[in-house]
């Protein structure tokens, strides 16, 4: 089953996704803006993470796709908790050519429409390092999420320690939102 958001598809990782994976893995302005560690990951690499990360009942990670530009990117919907109806959430666009023209937004309301109306789930978190301001944007101004929290010097990024904020979204937020904006209507 694909996921729809208006303009984006979300689909499971194919064998032949694992180079634009790989390439966001090892570009550093991407690897600048997320967490996690920063190793350069060769073909043989990716090939052993797709085939020990395939989609399971407790972590989705998905390929985001428009009609016109084909795969663009990757999101996820990680370490799910079936007894507290919570999970982790990211995405990452591979071009900045694709960012600034709502696929992102359109991903994030598409992952939290499946979460929250599919899977019955009641609150996504995330984490964004602080600097990373167009993903504030996109999680807290554009689609509803609150700043819970900040662990304090956190990632290890170009020499210095930066503070992470913690991010998240119930599901009541969720609803609220999409029928204050409409979201879901045509």
């Amino acid at each position: 089953m694909n996921i729809s958001g208006k303009v984006v598809t979300l689909r499971a990782i194919e064998e032949g996704d694992q180079e634009l994976l790989r390439d966001m893995v090892n570009d550093p302005g991407i690897e600048k803006m997320v967490g996690g560690y920063s190793f350069p990951v060769s073909k043989i690499q990716q090939e052993k993470w797709f085939l020990a990360n395939t989609n399971t009942q407790n972590d989705i990670r998905l390929i985001i796709e428009t009609n016109e530009d084909g795969a663009i990117g990757f999101a996820n919907i990680v370490d799910i908790d079936w007894k507290n109806r919570s999970a982790f959430h990211g995405i990452k666009i591979a071009n900045k050519k694709f960012r600034s023209r709502g696929i992102g937004t359109d991903t994030v309301m598409a992952v939290m429409r499946y979460a929250f109306e599919e899977l019955q789930l009641n609150r996504l978190d995330g984490t964004i390092i602080k600097y990373n301001e167009p993903s504030t944007k996109l999680y807290c101004d554009k689609c509803g999420w609150k700043v819970e929290g900040i662990k304090r010097k956190a990632v290890f990024k170009s020499n210095e320690y930066h503070d992470e904020l913690m991010v998240g979204i119930l599901k009541e937020e969720y609803i609220e939102l999409i029928e204050k904006n409409n979201y879901w209507e045509i």
